[in-house]
């Protein structure tokens, strides 16, 4: 017989873990076991990884998911390898081999390619992507072996630099540091390099370094928090607002608080702005999100009085 499963207790927990993802695993199934070891009721994170990919990957708990998807418009950076010479089907190492080609350009030629690159350019997205058409996710398509027409997507690459390279030899490769808009496929990007360079690419290895105002530097692994004793686990998070880095503060007393809280406009003498963290003084906790337009502040996305008083409980 087997022993019956151990059922985990699960509880409010409030705050963004930022994982350094491991390689293989998928965001989803990263996210699920950050979510078991800390015991959390409500998850989610700001942007996938493939399975290949490692690195940042913000994890919103409780009440910070209401404002992941603020994070999701973040620039990110990236420090992949792309393999010169020979295509794939999915672009990068996981995919079959559908064309080799020898590589016959010089660094110069390199560096002109990069050039090209840089600014705001247009990606055909991936046929395998979780990216929908018609409902269905395009690499649903592509495992039932169809290609289906896709939009060119706007994106921007913010930097493009050169971090190692090799033209020779049986293994040519790029080494590349890029910073990008949201939407950027890197695994696009690599392969349009290669094609732009005569002799084909895919990618090879991918990390993303950082993610907004997130680094590597400032990550966890799954192995890190899991040899931490149960009560120290919680204080690997970060709080709820710093996912607001770029808000204006506002304060407010407990009467206008509680207005506010209630989905209440207030007035006052605060200048126009699109973005703003409110707070209640009393004490002093994150209320929510808001706009200030001609002397009011509107609300936007706001925190239950249960998640405020359980972040609050939470502190030590």
């Amino acid at each position: 017989m087997q022993a019956p499963r151990t059922r985990v207790q699960r509880r409010p927990v409030h705050g963004v873990l930022l994982l350094d993802k491991p390689l293989g695993l998928s965001s989803n199934n990263a996210l699920q076991k950050a979510k078991w070891l800390l015991r959390a009721e409500k998850a989610g994170h700001t942007g996938t990884l493939d399975p290949l990919a490692t690195g940042v990957l913000p994890i919103c708990f409780g009440a910070a998911t209401k404002f992941s998807q603020l994070h999701l418009d973040a620039d990110k950076t990236y420090e992949t390898t792309v393999c010169l010479g020979v295509r794939t089907s999915t672009a990068d190492a996981e995919g079959e081999v559908i064309a080799t080609r020898p590589v016959n350009c010089t660094l110069g030629q390199v560096v002109e390619v990069l050039d090209r690159f840089m600014g705001p350019i247009r990606q055909v997205p991936p046929m395998h992507s979780a990216l929908k058409k018609d409902g269905k996710a395009l690499y649903e398509y592509a495992r039932e072996g169809e290609t289906v027409e896709r939009e060119p997507r706007d994106v921007v690459i913010h930097e493009l630099e050169l971090l190692e390279v090799q033209l020779q030899g049986d293994a040519p490769f790029l080494r590349l540091h890029v910073k990008c808009s949201k939407g950027t496929y890197i695994r696009t990007l690599g392969e349009d390099i290669g094609e732009a360079l005569g002799c084909g690419g895919h990618l090879v290895a991918l990390r993303r370094i950082a993610t907004g105002p997130f680094d590597q530097t400032q990550c966890v692994t799954l192995e890190g928090l899991e040899t931490l004793d149960e009560t120290e686990r919680p204080k690997q998070l970060k709080p709820v607002d710093t996912l607001l880095p770029g808000h204006a503060s506002v304060t407010l007393d407990s009467e206008n608080a509680g207005r506010f809280l209630s989905g209440l406009r207030r007035r006052g003498n605060w200048p126009d702005t699109e973005q703003v963290a409110v707070y209640g003084s009393q004490p002093h906790a994150l209320l929510g999100t808001a706009h200030v337009k001609a002397g009011e502040l509107i609300p936007g996305r706001l925190l239950s009085p249960i998640e405020i008083r359980q972040i609050l409980e939470s502190q030590p």
